[in-house]
C-alpha cells in the first residue's frame, strides 16, 4: 500500500492547499453526502473531498474509491499516490472517463488538450502542477499512460469495490460506460479450460471428482459441441450421477443422449435409477430396447427446452449460481444486487405481469440467492419487495410469513413482530377468497408456529415485552382456530408462560 503522498499532505498545509486548488483533492471535505460502505463489507476510508459533493474513499488494499454526489462510484488508482498521480496529471479527468487506450494517442491528446485549455482560462494549472508533483515525488507521466492507468483502475471497480447505500442497499452506479464482459463469460472461463483439458485427453479424473470444475466443464461443452466428445462426457455423466440430481446431471444425460447411440442407454439407465429424484429428473428417457433415433429426440426435445448453445440466453441466477460454487462469491453478490436494483426501480417489473408468467421471474429467488450468499441485509431488502408485490391474500401471507422468517434469523425480532401483525390482517381482511381453506392446512400450521419462535426468541427482551404478549396471544387464538388436522401438525415447543415485562 502507497499513501506516501497523502502523507505529506497531512503534514504539510501549503501542499494541502495546492492539492485542493486547483486538483480538487480537499482533506477538509472527506464527509461524504450520505452514509455508504462496500457491499463486500470491505473497510473504507474517507480521505479527501471535492467542490461538488464527491468523496475520495481509500480501501483496504490501498486502492482509491471515488463516489460522486449523484449516486456513482469507481476506483480511480491503484493508491492514494496512483490517485493523485492521476488528479494532478488530469486536472479535468472527470471529462476523460470516456477515454480508453483503444481511442489512440491522438484522440487521447487532443480530448485532454482542449479540457485542460477550457480550465486555464479560470485560473493555472501548469506551475501548480510542477510544484506539487516535485513536492510528492509523483512522477512524470505522459497524458496518455494515465487514461491507461485510470482506464484499468476503473475497471477493477467491481465486483470487489461495489458501493451501496448504507441504509437502503441500493448500488451506486458505474462511474464509466466502458463496456465489461457478462458474467457468464467470467465465470464460464475456468469451465472452458478444463473443458480444453479434458479434449487433449489430460486431467480426467480431477475434473471429474471436483464438482464444481466437473459442472463448469459440462457448461462449457454445452455452448461447445463436438462430435469428439462423447468419451468425455460420459465420463462426467458417471461422475455426475453421484452428487443424485442436479442441472448439470440432466445436462450430461442430454449431452449424451444427442450423440443417438443406443449402447448408451444402459448407461443413462443406471444414472436414471440412481436415486427417486434422478428417476423424477430425467423422465421421459426411452425404455428399454429403444432406437438411438429415439434416444436422440428425447435429448433434442430436452435441450430445446431447458438447455441450448448460446450462453447469453441462460438466466443470471443460472451464473449466480455457479459463481457461488467456484467460490466467486463478489462477483455473484454484485450481479444479484444490480438484479435487485433494477427490479426494485421497475426495469424488470414483476408487478403488473399475468401470474402464470410470473414463474420465469428472478424476484421470488432472490432472496434464497441472497440467503445462500449469506448476505442477510440484501435477502432482507429482496423479502420486503417482493412481499410488496403480491396479488392475492394467500401469496401475500405466504410472502410475509418467510418475511417474519428472515428477520428473526436475522435478529430484527422488532420488525418480525410488525411483519406478523401485518400477516395477521391479511388474515382478518383479505382481499379475495384465496384464504379461504387457510385454517385446515399446514400454511395455519406454519403461522401459529413462526408466531412462537418470534416469541421465544424476543422474550428477553424487556422493550418487546407487550409487542411479544400479544404476539402470544394472537398465535393461541390462531392455534384455536385451525382444523383438528391442521391442530394436530403444529409443532409443540415449548415458549415462555410470561413473557418479559
Amino acid at each position: 500500500m502507497t499513501d506516501h503522498a497523502l502523507r505529506l499532505l497531512q503534514e504539510n498545509p501549503h501542499l494541502a492547499e495546492l492539492a485542493a486548488f486547483p486538483f480538487n483533492f480537499d482533506l477538509d471535505r472527506a464527509d461524504h453526502v450520505e452514509d455508504v460502505r462496500l457491499a463486500s463489507d470491505g473497510p473504507l476510508k474517507p480521505i479527501a473531498g471535492d467542490d461538488t459533493g464527491g468523496t475520495y474513499f481509500m480501501c483496504a488494499d490501498g486502492s482509491v474509491l471515488y463516489a460522486d454526489s449523484e449516486g456513482s462510484a469507481g476506483i480511480i488508482g491503484d493508491s492514494v499516490d496512483e490517485a493523485l498521480e492521476i488528479l494532478v496529471g488530469l486536472p479535468g479527468w472527470h471529462d476523460c472517463l470516456g477515454l480508453a487506450p483503444s481511442d489512440g494517442e491522438e484522440k487521447i491528446l487532443a480530448e485532454i488538450a482542449e479540457t485542460e485549455e477550457e480550465i486555464r482560462e479560470y485560473h493555472g494549472i501548469d506551475a501548480e502542477r510542477d510544484e506539487l508533483r516535485a513536492a510528492l515525488g509523483l512522477p512524470v507521466r505522459s497524458p496518455v499512460e494515465l487514461i491507461g492507468r485510470l482506464h484499468a483502475a476503473l475497471l477493477r471497480t467491481e465486483p470487489e469495490f461495489l458501493l451501496l447505500n448504507a441504509e437502503e442497499g441500493g448500488a451506486y452506479a458505474l462511474l464509466d460506460r466502458h463496456p465489461r464482459p457478462p458474467l457468464w463469460e467470467t465465470v464460464l472461463a475456468p469451465g472452458r479450460a478444463d473443458l480444453a483439458l479434458l479434449r487433449e485427453g489430460s486431467s480426467w479424473d480431477e475434473v471429474a471428482r471436483d464438482g464444481g470444475r466437473r459442472a463448469l466443464a459440462l457448461r462449457a461443452a454445452q455452448y461447445d459441441r463436438r462430435d469428439t466428445d462423447l468419451a468425455l462426457l460420459r465420463h462426467l455423466l458417471k461422475h455426475e450421477a453421484e452428487a443424485s440430481m442436479t442441472d448439470e446431471l440432466r445436462l450430461a444425460a442430454v449431452l449424451v443422449g444427442m450423440h443417438g447411440l443406443a449402447e448408451d442407454l444402459p448407461l443413462l439407465y443406471e444414472v436414471r435409477e440412481t436415486t427417486y429424484d434422478t428417476w423424477c429428473g430425467l423422465g421421459g428417457m426411452p425404455e428399454p430396447g429403444a432406437s438411438g433415433e429415439e434416444l436422440r429426440e428425447w435429448a433434442l426435445g430436452l435441450d430445446d427446452s431447458l438447455f441450448g448453445t448460446d450462453p447469453s440466453d441462460e438466466p443470471l441466477l443460472t451464473w449466480t449460481g455457479l459463481a457461488l460454487e467456484q467460490g466467486m462469491d463478489e462477483w455473484a453478490r454484485a450481479a444479484l444486487i444490480r438484479l435487485l436494483d433494477d427490479i426494485d426501480l421497475g426495469g424488470h417489473r414483476y408487478d403488473g405481469m399475468p401470474p402464470k408468467r410470473r414463474d420465469a421471474h428472478p424476484l421470488p429467488a432472490l432472496p434464497y440467492a441472497f440467503e445462500e450468499l449469506g448476505d442477510s441485509f440484501q435477502a432482507l431488502r429482496a423479502q420486503r419487495l417482493y412481499s410488496r408485490l403480491q396479488d392475492t391474500a394467500q401469496d401475500r401471507v405466504s410472502a410475509l410469513l418467510t418475511l417474519a422468517r428472515m428477520e428473526r434469523e436475522g435478529h430484527q425480532l422488532r420488525e418480525a413482530i410488525g411483519t406478523l401483525a401485518r400477516l395477521r390482517d391479511t388474515l382478518a381482511k383479505p382481499a379475495d377468497d384465496t384464504l379461504r381453506h387457510w385454517r385446515g392446512t399446514n400454511l395455519g400450521a406454519y403461522i401459529v408456529e413462526e408466531h412462537h419462535e418470534v416469541v421465544r426468541a424476543a422474550s428477553a427482551d424487556a422493550s418487546l415485552a407487550e409487542d411479544v404478549r400479544e404476539a402470544a396471544r394472537a398465535a393461541a387464538e390462531i392455534l384455536s382456530e385451525l382444523s383438528e388436522a391442521a391442530r394436530a401438525s403444529v409443532r409443540q415447543r415449548p415458549i415462555p408462560d410470561s413473557p418479559a415485562g
